[in-house]
């Protein structure tokens, strides 16, 4: 269904819109998959050293269920599927609808903060979420949504919120599951406690502190300047001609 969708979303916007899938991706001359990388190999490693750091020094609740037949099934299914769903959430909620509310609302914060709370209120269903409480885990949907949406805004492109959410829900289904979380898979390790402790503190830690620091870093790579225009600053509609797709 991801598939079908994102495809329904492209022809949207090319025949509807009368708008390259380009424009929708990057205001650059094509595509940056460096960029892409780069933030997929940041939260990769990142979550990987908390990951083993934590088990180092707890590892109690954490049992190791490795089976290399069912992990290859999941790693080949994870990596051909999960695209197309990234894809799907990244084109339409820091794609299609920041773009089409930025030039109706004629601003960026607005359409910035409407994306990030659709976006933690679309993934309301998840199984963690009646687990851990709605409250606390809309803190977390929305703040990860407003670091994706920082990040397309700062660098005028999909790139870098595309990896990121790749790496990131690649490494949700393939490293560590448990009974109440979203992704039920053959992961490498397994949580086997009866229930997700978690309080609001540790949940406002990535929030407020993680993903700042991830900003930064991305900030200084790519020299990101003007963070009050970029996020703050008027949306002048482009002229008609820019729609339109040039054979």
């Amino acid at each position: 269904p991801f598939a079908v969708l994102l495809g329904l979303l492209f022809l949207l916007v090319k025949f509807v819109h009368q708008r390259s899938i380009l424009s929708l991706t990057t205001a650059r001359s094509k595509v940056d998959f460096k960029r892409i990388w780069f933030s997929f190999g940041l939260v990769t490693i990142f979550t990987l050293v908390t990951f083993f750091i934590g088990y180092y020094y707890d590892s109690s609740d954490i049992v190791l269920q490795f089976d290399a037949s069912k992990f290859a099934i999941l790693f080949l299914i994870s990596i051909l599927l999960f695209p197309f769903q990234i894809g799907l959430e990244e084109y339409l909620f820091r794609g299609y609808l920041m773009q089409h509310l930025g030039v109706i609302v004629k601003n960026r914060w607005f359409p910035l903060i409407i994306t990030s709370i659709i976006f933690g209120v679309a993934h309301s269903a998840n199984p963690e979420v009646a687990e851990i409480g709605f409250f606390k885990m809309m803190l977390f949907y929305v703040g990860t949504g407003l670091l994706l949406g920082i990040m397309t805004l700062m660098d005028d492109g999909l790139e870098l919120a595309l990896g990121f959410h790749l790496g990131n829900n690649l490494l949700a289904a393939l490293l560590i599951t448990s009974d109440w979380s979203a992704l039920q898979t053959d992961a490498i390790f397994r949580n086997t406690g009866e229930e997700a402790i978690s309080t609001a503190f540790e949940i406002l830690i990535p929030v407020l502190i993680i993903y700042p620091i991830f900003l930064w870093i991305l900030a200084k790579r790519y020299g990101w300047k003007n963070w009050r225009q970029n996020l703050f600053g008027k949306v002048v509609e482009p002229p008609k001609d820019d729609y339109k797709i040039i054979d």
